[in-house]
Protein backbone atom coordinates (compact mmCIF):
# COMPACT_ATOMS: atom_id res chain seq x y z
CA UNK A 1 0.00 0.00 0.00
CA UNK A 2 1.33 3.62 -1.14
CA UNK A 3 0.90 6.68 0.68
CA UNK A 4 -2.01 9.00 0.13
CA UNK A 5 -2.15 11.59 2.60
CA UNK A 6 0.43 12.31 5.44
CA UNK A 7 -1.93 13.03 8.77
CA UNK A 8 0.47 13.44 11.44
CA UNK A 9 3.56 10.99 12.93
CA UNK A 10 1.23 8.13 13.18
CA UNK A 11 -1.29 8.49 10.86
CA UNK A 12 -1.78 7.88 7.29
CA UNK A 13 -4.03 7.52 4.57
CA UNK A 14 -3.45 5.23 1.80
CA UNK A 15 -4.65 4.28 -1.22
CA UNK A 16 -5.57 0.04 -1.68
CA UNK A 17 -6.40 -0.27 -5.21
CA UNK A 18 -9.61 2.00 -5.30
CA UNK A 19 -10.27 1.91 -1.83
CA UNK A 20 -8.98 4.63 0.82
CA UNK A 21 -7.74 3.41 4.05
CA UNK A 22 -6.53 4.94 7.16
CA UNK A 23 -3.74 3.56 8.43
CA UNK A 24 -2.38 3.47 12.04
CA UNK A 25 1.35 2.92 13.83
CA UNK A 26 3.63 4.63 16.05
CA UNK A 27 5.74 6.33 13.45
CA UNK A 28 4.42 5.39 10.13
CA UNK A 29 4.20 8.94 8.89
CA UNK A 30 6.91 10.21 9.88
CA UNK A 31 9.83 11.01 7.60
CA UNK A 32 7.98 9.78 5.05
CA UNK A 33 6.42 11.18 1.23
CA UNK A 34 3.26 10.93 -0.44
CA UNK A 35 3.65 7.66 -2.92
CA UNK A 36 5.99 6.27 -0.21
CA UNK A 37 5.52 2.28 0.96
CA UNK A 38 3.79 1.47 4.24
CA UNK A 39 5.88 -1.37 6.03
CA UNK A 40 3.36 -4.16 7.25
CA UNK A 41 5.42 -4.30 10.57
CA UNK A 42 4.43 -0.83 11.24
CA UNK A 43 0.89 -0.97 10.95
CA UNK A 44 -1.24 -1.47 14.19
CA UNK A 45 -4.43 -0.50 12.46
CA UNK A 46 -6.11 -0.47 9.66
CA UNK A 47 -9.82 0.65 8.42
CA UNK A 48 -12.08 2.52 6.19
CA UNK A 49 -13.96 5.02 6.85
CA UNK A 50 -17.26 4.64 4.39
CA UNK A 51 -18.86 7.43 5.73
CA UNK A 52 -16.89 10.95 7.25
CA UNK A 53 -13.72 9.84 5.99
CA UNK A 54 -12.88 13.73 5.59
CA UNK A 55 -13.94 14.72 8.89
CA UNK A 56 -11.83 12.12 10.71
CA UNK A 57 -9.11 13.06 8.55
CA UNK A 58 -9.76 16.50 9.73
CA UNK A 59 -9.82 15.44 13.66
CA UNK A 60 -6.64 13.33 13.13
CA UNK A 61 -4.82 16.51 11.64
CA UNK A 62 -5.98 19.48 14.13
CA UNK A 63 -6.40 17.13 17.65
CA UNK A 64 -3.75 17.16 19.72
CA UNK A 65 -1.42 13.56 19.26
CA UNK A 66 -2.25 12.41 22.63
CA UNK A 67 -5.61 12.66 22.59
CA UNK A 68 -6.32 10.74 19.50
CA UNK A 69 -3.89 8.16 21.24
CA UNK A 70 -5.83 8.09 24.36
CA UNK A 71 -9.29 7.38 22.38
CA UNK A 72 -7.38 4.66 20.32
CA UNK A 73 -6.16 2.81 23.00
CA UNK A 74 -9.50 3.36 24.81
CA UNK A 75 -11.08 1.43 21.40
CA UNK A 76 -8.95 -1.35 21.70
CA UNK A 77 -9.09 -1.67 25.08
CA UNK A 78 -13.01 -1.61 24.47
CA UNK A 79 -12.97 -4.35 21.84
CA UNK A 80 -10.37 -6.53 23.61
CA UNK A 81 -12.88 -6.59 27.03
CA UNK A 82 -16.45 -6.77 24.86
CA UNK A 83 -14.79 -9.53 22.05
CA UNK A 84 -17.22 -7.33 19.42
CA UNK A 85 -15.65 -4.99 16.79
CA UNK A 86 -16.85 -1.61 17.57
CA UNK A 87 -18.39 0.36 14.71
CA UNK A 88 -15.99 2.48 12.93
CA UNK A 89 -17.87 5.77 13.89
CA UNK A 90 -16.24 5.54 16.90
CA UNK A 91 -13.37 6.32 16.04
CA UNK A 92 -14.68 9.98 15.34
CA UNK A 93 -17.14 10.42 18.27
CA UNK A 94 -15.03 8.81 21.28
CA UNK A 95 -12.13 10.99 19.55
CA UNK A 96 -13.80 14.16 19.18
CA UNK A 97 -15.65 13.83 22.66
CA UNK A 98 -12.58 13.28 24.83
CA UNK A 99 -10.39 15.55 23.12
CA UNK A 100 -13.27 18.07 24.11
CA UNK A 101 -13.87 16.61 27.47
CA UNK A 102 -10.37 17.35 28.55
CA UNK A 103 -10.20 21.26 27.11
CA UNK A 104 -13.69 21.88 29.55
CA UNK A 105 -11.96 19.95 32.43
CA UNK A 106 -8.43 21.84 31.83
CA UNK A 107 -10.32 25.15 31.86
CA UNK A 108 -12.40 23.93 35.03
CA UNK A 109 -15.63 23.35 33.10
CA UNK A 110 -17.34 20.03 34.16
CA UNK A 111 -20.57 18.77 32.77
CA UNK A 112 -23.31 16.95 34.56
CA UNK A 113 -24.01 13.90 33.29
CA UNK A 114 -27.91 13.12 34.94
CA UNK A 115 -28.20 9.56 33.37
CA UNK A 116 -24.95 8.60 34.87
CA UNK A 117 -27.38 6.23 37.72
CA UNK A 118 -29.24 4.67 34.49
CA UNK A 119 -25.69 4.10 32.51
CA UNK A 120 -24.09 2.75 35.27
CA UNK A 121 -26.87 -0.27 35.65
CA UNK A 122 -27.72 -0.53 32.16
CA UNK A 123 -23.98 -0.63 31.08
CA UNK A 124 -22.10 -2.38 33.26
CA UNK A 125 -19.31 -2.90 31.37
CA UNK A 126 -18.80 -0.56 29.32
CA UNK A 127 -18.65 1.66 32.02
CA UNK A 128 -16.05 -0.35 33.91
CA UNK A 129 -14.40 0.33 30.69
CA UNK A 130 -14.64 3.90 31.43
CA UNK A 131 -13.37 3.67 34.68
CA UNK A 132 -10.24 1.33 32.66
CA UNK A 133 -10.04 5.02 30.76
CA UNK A 134 -10.07 7.41 33.66
CA UNK A 135 -7.06 5.39 35.04
CA UNK A 136 -5.25 5.71 31.82
CA UNK A 137 -6.03 9.69 31.08
CA UNK A 138 -4.92 9.76 35.21
CA UNK A 139 -1.59 8.18 34.42
CA UNK A 140 -0.67 8.88 31.07
CA UNK A 141 -1.79 12.75 30.90
CA UNK A 142 -1.88 13.21 34.71
CA UNK A 143 -5.66 14.35 34.42
CA UNK A 144 -8.63 13.12 36.72
CA UNK A 145 -11.76 12.91 34.86
CA UNK A 146 -14.99 12.22 36.89
CA UNK A 147 -17.71 9.89 36.53
CA UNK A 148 -19.92 12.12 34.90
CA UNK A 149 -17.23 11.70 31.99
CA UNK A 150 -17.07 8.21 32.28
CA UNK A 151 -20.41 7.58 31.96
CA UNK A 152 -20.21 9.66 28.61
CA UNK A 153 -17.39 7.17 27.27
CA UNK A 154 -19.42 4.39 28.45
CA UNK A 155 -22.23 5.57 26.20
CA UNK A 156 -19.97 5.90 23.53
CA UNK A 157 -18.35 2.48 23.75
CA UNK A 158 -22.24 1.13 23.93
CA UNK A 159 -23.63 2.82 20.84
CA UNK A 160 -20.32 1.52 19.35
CA UNK A 161 -20.93 -1.97 20.25
CA UNK A 162 -24.70 -2.25 19.15
CA UNK A 163 -24.21 0.14 16.05
CA UNK A 164 -27.03 2.37 17.12
CA UNK A 165 -26.97 6.40 17.41
CA UNK A 166 -26.28 8.33 20.56
CA UNK A 167 -29.82 9.31 20.34
CA UNK A 168 -31.35 6.27 20.75
CA UNK A 169 -29.74 5.30 23.52
CA UNK A 170 -30.08 8.73 25.02
CA UNK A 171 -33.59 8.36 24.54
CA UNK A 172 -34.31 5.38 26.01
CA UNK A 173 -32.35 6.18 29.33
CA UNK A 174 -33.98 9.42 29.35
CA UNK A 175 -37.14 7.86 29.18
CA UNK A 176 -36.72 5.53 31.87
CA UNK A 177 -35.27 7.80 33.92
CA UNK A 178 -38.64 10.15 33.75
CA UNK A 179 -40.37 6.97 34.29
CA UNK A 180 -38.66 6.72 37.73
CA UNK A 181 -39.19 10.24 38.34
CA UNK A 182 -43.14 9.75 37.95
CA UNK A 183 -42.83 6.75 40.45
CA UNK A 184 -40.88 8.48 43.03
CA UNK A 185 -42.90 11.72 42.93
CA UNK A 186 -46.37 9.63 43.14
CA UNK A 187 -44.89 7.51 45.74
CA UNK A 188 -43.83 11.20 47.15
CA UNK A 189 -40.22 9.44 48.43
CA UNK A 190 -36.76 9.22 47.17
CA UNK A 191 -36.18 6.16 46.08
CA UNK A 192 -32.66 4.62 46.92
CA UNK A 193 -30.64 4.24 43.75
CA UNK A 194 -28.07 1.75 44.74
CA UNK A 195 -30.94 -0.77 46.30
CA UNK A 196 -31.59 -4.07 44.62
CA UNK A 197 -35.18 -2.87 44.16
CA UNK A 198 -34.08 0.06 41.88
CA UNK A 199 -32.05 -2.19 39.79
CA UNK A 200 -34.34 -4.20 39.51
CA UNK A 201 -37.15 -2.05 38.10
CA UNK A 202 -34.95 -0.45 35.88
CA UNK A 203 -33.78 -3.66 34.44
CA UNK A 204 -37.72 -4.68 33.52
CA UNK A 205 -38.44 -1.20 32.48
CA UNK A 206 -35.38 -1.61 29.67
CA UNK A 207 -36.02 -5.02 28.69
CA UNK A 208 -40.20 -3.77 28.37
CA UNK A 209 -39.59 -1.05 25.88
CA UNK A 210 -36.85 -2.58 23.75
CA UNK A 211 -39.35 -5.85 23.29
CA UNK A 212 -42.65 -3.28 22.77
CA UNK A 213 -40.44 -1.32 20.37
CA UNK A 214 -38.76 -4.92 18.59
CA UNK A 215 -42.60 -6.13 18.50
CA UNK A 216 -41.08 -8.99 20.33
CA UNK A 217 -43.31 -11.40 22.65
CA UNK A 218 -44.24 -10.16 26.62
CA UNK A 219 -44.72 -12.48 29.43
CA UNK A 220 -48.25 -12.61 30.08
CA UNK A 221 -49.89 -12.78 32.93
CA UNK A 222 -53.05 -14.44 33.96
CA UNK A 223 -56.06 -12.60 34.53
CA UNK A 224 -56.35 -13.86 38.41
CA UNK A 225 -53.33 -13.02 39.09
CA UNK A 226 -53.46 -9.88 37.65
CA UNK A 227 -57.03 -8.56 39.49
CA UNK A 228 -55.51 -10.04 42.80
CA UNK A 229 -52.70 -7.37 42.13
CA UNK A 230 -55.04 -4.72 40.77
CA UNK A 231 -57.44 -5.41 43.83
CA UNK A 232 -54.20 -5.81 46.59
CA UNK A 233 -51.70 -3.29 45.29
CA UNK A 234 -54.45 -0.53 44.20
CA UNK A 235 -52.32 2.86 44.80
CA UNK A 236 -49.45 1.26 42.85
CA UNK A 237 -50.96 -0.02 40.20
CA UNK A 238 -52.56 3.63 39.34
CA UNK A 239 -49.30 4.71 39.78
CA UNK A 240 -47.97 2.19 36.91
CA UNK A 241 -51.07 3.54 35.01
CA UNK A 242 -49.82 7.23 35.41
CA UNK A 243 -46.58 5.93 34.11
CA UNK A 244 -47.72 4.63 31.32
CA UNK A 245 -49.89 7.88 30.33
CA UNK A 246 -46.99 9.65 30.37
CA UNK A 247 -44.68 7.64 27.94
CA UNK A 248 -47.99 6.94 25.69
CA UNK A 249 -48.22 10.17 25.16
CA UNK A 250 -44.79 11.33 25.38
CA UNK A 251 -43.19 8.35 22.77
CA UNK A 252 -45.86 6.38 21.75
CA UNK A 253 -45.21 3.81 23.98
CA UNK A 254 -48.10 1.58 25.59
CA UNK A 255 -47.90 -0.70 28.17
CA UNK A 256 -50.39 -4.04 27.74
CA UNK A 257 -52.38 -4.05 31.48
CA UNK A 258 -50.79 -7.35 32.41
CA UNK A 259 -47.24 -5.55 31.82
CA UNK A 260 -48.56 -2.70 33.69
CA UNK A 261 -49.38 -5.67 36.97
CA UNK A 262 -45.42 -6.80 36.71
CA UNK A 263 -44.27 -3.01 37.12
CA UNK A 264 -46.86 -2.48 40.19
CA UNK A 265 -44.93 -5.55 41.86
CA UNK A 266 -41.66 -3.43 41.68
CA UNK A 267 -43.49 -0.07 42.53
CA UNK A 268 -44.89 -2.13 45.60
CA UNK A 269 -41.64 -3.21 46.74
CA UNK A 270 -40.11 0.01 46.66
CA UNK A 271 -42.74 1.26 48.55
CA UNK A 272 -42.63 -1.17 51.37
CA UNK A 273 -38.91 -0.34 51.68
Amino acid sequence: MKIHKILNNNTVVVMDGEIEKIVMGAGIGFQKRRNDIVPKSQIEKIFVMEEESERFQELLKTLPVAHIEMAEEIISYAERELCVPLSNHVHIALTDHLSFAIERLQKGIDIENKLLNEIKIFYKKEFEIGLWAKALLKERLGIEIPEDEVGHIALHIHNAKEHTSMEHTVRHATMIQEMIQIIANELKKDITQDSLSYQRLLTHLRFTIKSLEDQEPLHLMDTEMLHMIKTKYHQSFQIAVEMNRYVQQEYGIDFPESELGYVTLYIQRIYEQ
